[in-house]
């Protein structure tokens, strides 16, 4: 179970749906968030059944183990382009059930940054900005890695959002990439969003609030 956390939080949207990954607690932390939380079996991903939700959020690795991924992606696509909110944490690079896990092109690697702590750059990318205001504050008190299996190449349709590095090493921009699909929007997050939640780090709800928020009126 996640632990109470104290934090001034604005949410946009109520409904997520949830499919899980591996040794999975986010569900929790968004239902002490506010949101109503729906686990949902790979055979109910279909869009007039996900079309109901304001997002659906993808466990870890979900892409790499769940095989009826492969004829459930069409689905997913329609939902976002739709109008629907996707967001799908960390994919192991190997052994992803189907070449594409996105709308347009990404190639997944190891790429990680290890340092919790490593300071982080802030684009003016609208997800940043609202309900929440992210600011460098809400990279602090992070445990263990700060993300992990960073996409190496993506489309240009792909937006960056933020960027941070270990010490020594070249920059890394694909912590979060966000792209537009039709009417909808999907968010890829190698952020260890799965660690930081259920260690109750408030920046960590404040980030994946805004995911799941992005795209919708107040």
């Amino acid at each position: 179970m996640a632990p109470l956390v104290k934090l001034e939080l604005k949410r946009r949207g109520q409904n997520v749906a949830y499919l899980m990954g591996a040794g999975d607690e986010v569900p929790d932390a968004l239902r002490q968030i506010g949101y109503t939380v729906t686990l949902l079996e790979p055979q109910d991903l279909t869009a007039p059944n996900l079309k109901q939700y304001d997002a659906l959020v993808v466990g870890v690795r979900a892409y790499n183990t769940i095989d009826r991924l492969k004829t459930q992606q069409p689905e997913i696509l329609k939902y976002i382009e739709q109008g629907g909110n996707v967001v799908v944490q960390y994919v192991v690079s190997r052994s992803t059930v189907l070449p594409e896990i996105g709308p347009y092109p990404l190639k997944l690697s190891s790429d990680r940054v290890t340092v919790e702590d490593a300071p982080v750059t802030l684009s003016k990318h609208p997800l940043l900005s609202a309900p929440n205001k992210i600011t460098a504050q809400d990279f602090t008190g992070w445990v263990q890695e700060q993300g992990l299996y960073y996409p190496s190449s993506w489309d240009p349709k792909y937006q960056t959002v933020i960027s941070s590095a270990d010490p020594g090493e070249k920059t890394k921009e694909s912590a979060i990439l966000v792209a537009d699909y039709g009417k909808g929007h999907y968010i890829y997050t190698g952020l260890s969003l799965f660690r930081e939640l259920p260690a109750g780090v408030p920046g960590a709800y404040r980030l994946i609030t805004n995911m799941i928020s992005y795209g919708k009126e107040k």
